[in-house]
């Protein structure tokens, strides 16, 4: 049966209720295509030299993304400093009231901003539900703690806080971090990630500097903005989500300065499995550790098992992995009506073809190295419209013994690529799951939870699960990285406001040049 969209969610549909909800925040069209503005020196304004973005649940042109030149960056800096100070003497209850305004207009918004998540980095409608929801469940958390997080006289940075975000989390991470940012007293300033969330981002600040927020909104390469958004003298601190290479370039930007700065990278996050039984617990969770893909920094891409249980462990894991289920996300039959359920899938495209391609070749250089197939995907079934472009789709792989020189084996794939390694002793578990020098998280499966826990301690991941995954988490709940998966100040619950304020002796947990300092988690 042919596949259509599902009725009211097609981009030109999309795109007229995102003008209309913030008119403001676009420009005239280019060639027929809609332009976002800038949010620069408190207004929204046509700056720029304008970037196709194509979205890549089917190639299609989706708007234009003007790019702003590091002169027009400097103002806009210069001016969120201005707001900071102004915005930093106002009273709590007045920011208190004022965010409030904002969740609730962003709430009003909520299925838009999820819808154009879907299209512009291709999550499926459960997860972008989910990504707008956390976002303003855990600000409204923060709304009802933020007068005890600050009853100790803390106050607010001397400057306005840069974000750099990756694209996967808009609303849950990076709109979420803002609005807490502001919360505490400080201006914001964001910028918009190449790669995917324009339009959701532009709709959000919109609505957040109607509720007079001193937010700002910049679009452009890194090359160009790094050096104003992370070293410019007015930065109060840097808050970077990203790969390591990026990463360490930020780290390495702030080494001769004192700013405060939280740079969350990546890490090879692995689920180690020794003395286990209880396999049918384990596949619960390694199917939910599919969603999106595994394009998230607490994804599970490597699974590192005792020779005795490898049979076992095949026998449960690749039933999971074939069920797994891709597609566009928007794509329905032709019974559906409106008011059914978007599809249910697991995950859609990855962020870009370019990615795709990039991921397919990493995967065919460790088997030319030496590495074993064990799975291998195919996107013959998978629910697409006739005739759209697939270039951004992968199925799920899953490799066996992937050789030492491969990049499979150290750095996180960020794609459903999983690879599988085989020890014969506890001392080879500990040193597979650490392959990456650090990491965010990682589970150990162990009947023998007293033994588990034993091994943990020598795990280098900020969390670590016992018989069950861990995450990011949400509220109260802290978040790090141990090695060379986080620099600087944790975050998290009462850690997110401490990082982005300032008091008492002020030696916060996380990883600095000359401490390390860890939170129980």
């Amino acid at each position: 049966m042919a596949l259509r969209l599902a009725d009211g969610t097609a981009w030109a549909d999309t795109l007229a209720r995102a003008v209309a909800a913030a008119p403001e925040a676009f420009g005239p069209e280019a060639d027929g295509v809609a332009t976002l503005r800038n949010l620069v020196e408190g207004d929204w304004r046509s700056v720029g030299s304008p970037s196709p973005v194509r979205t890549p649940v089917d190639n299609t042109l989706l708007v234009n993304l003007p790019r702003l030149d590091a002169e027009t960056a400097h103002a806009a800096v210069a001016y969120a400093a201005a707001a900071h100070r102004e915005w930093a003497r106002t009273p709590l209850a007045d920011r208190k009231a004022r965010v409030v305004d904002a969740l609730d207009a962003l709430t009003a918004h909520r299925d838009l901003l999820a819808l154009l998540l879907v299209w512009e980095i291709g999550k499926p409608w459960r997860l972008a539900c989910a990504d707008v929801d956390r976002a303003l469940d855990g600000v409204r958390w923060y709304v009802g703690e933020i007068d005890r997080m600050l009853a100790d006289g803390r106050e607010p940075l001397p400057g306005p806080v840069s974000n750099i975000a990756s694209w996967n989390y808009p609303m849950s991470v990076l709109v979420h971090a803002e609005l807490v940012q502001l919360l505490a007293g400080n201006a914001v300033i964001a910028k918009t990630p190449s790669q995917g969330g324009a339009v959701c981002l532009t709709v959000a600040h919109a609505l957040m500097r109607r509720a007079g927020l001193p937010a700002t909104l910049v679009s452009g390469g890194g090359e160009e903005l790094s050096e104003v958004l992370v070293r410019a003298p007015e930065i109060g601190a840097v808050a970077f989500v990203g790969g390591r290479s990026n990463g360490g370039k930020v780290a390495a930007a702030l080494l001769d300065t004192d700013k405060r700065h939280f740079i969350e990278q990546e890490g090879l996050n692995a689920w180690g499995i020794w003395n286990f039984s209880q396999w049918d617990l384990l596949a619960g969770h390694l199917k939910k550790g599919f969603e999106y893909g595994k394009q998230r920094c607490t994804a599970y891409p490597r699974f590192v098992v005792q020779r005795d249980l490898v049979d076992e462990f095949l026998d449960m894991y690749l039933p999971v992995v074939r069920s797994v289920r891709l597609g566009h996300p928007l794509a329905v039959d032709e019974t559906w009506q409106a008011g059914d359920p978007l599809p249910e899938l697991d995950f859609g495209p990855l962020i870009s073809a370019a990615k795709a391609d990039e991921l397919r070749r990493k995967v065919e250089e460790a088997v030319r190295g030496g590495a074993i197939p064990l799975h291998r995907g195919k996107l013959a079934g998978a629910p697409f419209l006739d005739g759209q472009d697939t270039s951004a789709y992968v199925a799920p792989s899953v490799l066996l013994a992937p050789p030492g020189r491969s990049r499979l084996m150290h750095a996180e794939p960020f794609g459903p690529v999983d690879t599988i390694v085989v020890v014969d002793t506890t001392d080879e578990l500990l040193a597979q799951m650490n392959a990456s020098n650090g990491a965010l998280v990682a589970s150990l499966a162990c009947d023998d939870e007293e033994l588990a826990g034993k091994l943990a301690v020598d795990l280098q991941a900020f969390k670590v699960g016992i018989n069950k995954p861990r995450s990011r988490g949400d509220r109260e709940e802290p978040f790090g990285g141990r090695g060379a998966s986080w620099k600087g100040a944790f975050v998290g619950g009462d850690l997110l406001v401490q990082a982005v304020t300032v008091g008492g002796d002020d030696r916060l947990y996380g990883n600095f040049p000359d401490y390390n300092s860890y939170p129980a988690v």
